[in-house]
């Protein structure tokens, strides 16, 4: 994330405070020993003056931090990501063969649509610290929020949706190539598309007894886009920098101190994985959702089940409501020790192919991206890593183009860290069997002797862990059968190393 460590600094403000405090106490008594007798306490003044100018220095050393850290993420080296024509682009489910100009428009509209959340800075002073920006210490919180943002996304959206202001971002950084092609030496992009799409022909006009039908599915349409645009606009209102804003970096902040964290610490995907559970648990906003978050890379069906099923739960006081939740399944898992383990990889690759997934928090060490697709043996991800001027989000009809990336980035599966969390989403019952149904399937292609992680009938508690529900406030426990015992060993005390 960052070369200078933020929790550095926050280390010399915060640890090193509490050592002063605590020699001031120490050498307290030895002043109070004088020639003359005891020396009278410390006046309550002076230990006030003394708490400020600690206090001063602490916001000193946060500014000079966020200052450092706005610099080194504000700005970005333009450069085009290039594409091969002749492989598929998978992206949450879809296919894209970018072989002509219809193709490519496809992929830019499904990839311009994800909802990006980068570094932002100068929104409203996170409590309990001096922090006015996320920059350096937040790329994980940022990812997290991307991922959620993808499974509300599908929640309240059409599965095909696509922002309408896309047509007008012309400055889309990729091309796509014919890898070596001996007419085009070094390859040449495919026309460009940045221009707006349409016929040079004029329209043909249609019969008199064909217009009003026409007219009348027009209006459908656009009060039908119309709809969907204010949920769009409603759904980034839910991720602003204000402190209101239900899983925005205020409350995610806040919510984190329950599992031992702060503002300016470094999160991992399984801590962001509980925390987002809890944001949407907390929240009123979202209705007819609930986030499950599997134990010991196993999901327990019936846990989700009691979950979701309203009818087992006979707390809902709305006759009318539906009688099984939409649910987003979040699992936290292990991909390796110190590196990716290459025989998960097609197994990745089959995650990111089903309709189900929302996505992958994960990232290269010390560097959280967020993973929506691949093309040959490269991932493709949205990237934090980038600090932009906090947008009031409470204004009426404030800009959304901050909110969406127009530069597609690629990197190497062998760069990828171990740990991460996946995602997936299931709007009801059936949806969610055919869930388990698929992703056992992706599961099975793995060249490992054992599964990134696993579907099991029954509840936690009936494997020995009554303690550890997935509304438990820390991470998952890691509890494996003798076997794998070593094996969860190495997976905790690494993911600590990498992340924490």
């Amino acid at each position: 994330m960052n070369s200078v460590s933020p929790s550095a600094a926050q280390y010399v403000g915060g640890v090193m405070q509490d050592e002063l405090v605590d020699r001031g106490r120490q050498q307290q008594p030895m002043e109070r020993q004088g020639s003359f007798g005891v020396r009278p306490p410390q006046t309550q003044g002076a230990s006030r003056e003394a708490a400020g100018e600690l206090d001063e220095m602490d916001k000193l050393k946060a500014k000079l931090m966020s200052a450092w850290n706005n610099v080194k993420y504000g700005w970005t080296v333009k450069s085009k990501t290039s594409f091969n024509k002749m492989s598929p682009v998978t992206v949450l489910g879809h296919s894209y063969l970018l072989n002509s100009e219809d193709e490519v428009e496809r992929f830019r509209l499904a990839f311009v649509s994800r909802i990006w959340l980068t570094y932002r800075r100068e929104f409203p002073q996170l409590e309990g610290s001096t922090w006015t920006t996320d920059c350096g210490w937040g790329c994980m919180l940022r990812s997290g929020q991307m991922l959620l943002a993808q499974g509300l996304l599908v929640h309240l959206m059409p599965r095909d949706w696509v922002w309408p202001e896309c047509q007008q971002l012309t400055d889309v950084d990729f091309e796509v190539f014919r890898p070596r092609s001996p007419a085009r030496a070094g390859g040449v992009p495919i026309p460009s598309f940045g221009s707006p799409r349409g016929s040079s022909t004029p329209e043909k006009s249609l019969p008199s007894s064909q217009a009003p039908r026409c007219s009348q599915k027009k209006r459908v349409y656009e009060s039908t886009k119309d709809r969907q645009e204010h949920i769009h606009s409603r759904l980034v209102t839910w991720f602003g920098d204000q402190p209101p804003a239900p899983f925005g970096v205020h409350q995610l902040v806040d919510i984190g101190k329950g599992s031992g964290k702060k503002a300016g610490d470094w999160y991992g995907p399984s801590v962001v994985a509980h925390i987002l559970r809890k944001a949407v648990d907390k929240t009123s906003v979202v209705t007819n959702l609930a986030v499950y978050v599997a134990q010991d890379c196993t999901v327990y069906k019936e846990d989700v089940v009691h979950l979701c099923d309203r009818s087992l739960n006979q707390t809902s006081s709305d006759p009318s409501s539906q009688d099984w939740k939409s649910v987003i399944i979040l699992v936290p898992v292990r991909l390796g020790g110190e590196a990716l383990n290459p025989s998960y990889i097609d197994c990745v690759k089959n995650f990111l192919k089903l309709e189900c997934c929302i996505g992958i928090i994960g990232g290269k060490p010390k560097h959280s991206l967020y993973f929506i697709g691949f093309q040959d043996e490269q991932l493709l991800y949205l990237d934090p890593h980038y600090c932009q001027p906090v947008v009031d989000v409470s204004q009426v009809n404030f800009s959304l183009e901050s909110f969406h990336c127009s530069s597609p980035k690629k990197m190497p599966f062998n760069r990828m860290d171990p740990s991460c969390t996946i995602g997936f989403y299931a709007k009801n019952k059936k949806d969610f069997e055919s869930l388990c149904s698929a992703v056992s399937e992706a599961l099975s292609s793995s060249k490992e002797k054992y599964p990134v992680f696993t579907f099991v009938e029954g509840h936690s508690q009936d494997y020995g862990l009554e303690g550890h529900s997935s509304n438990h406030s820390g991470p998952p426990a890691h509890i494996l059968p003798p076997g794998r015992l070593g094996r969860s060993n190495n997976r905790r005390s690494s993911e600590e190393f990498v992340f924490l």
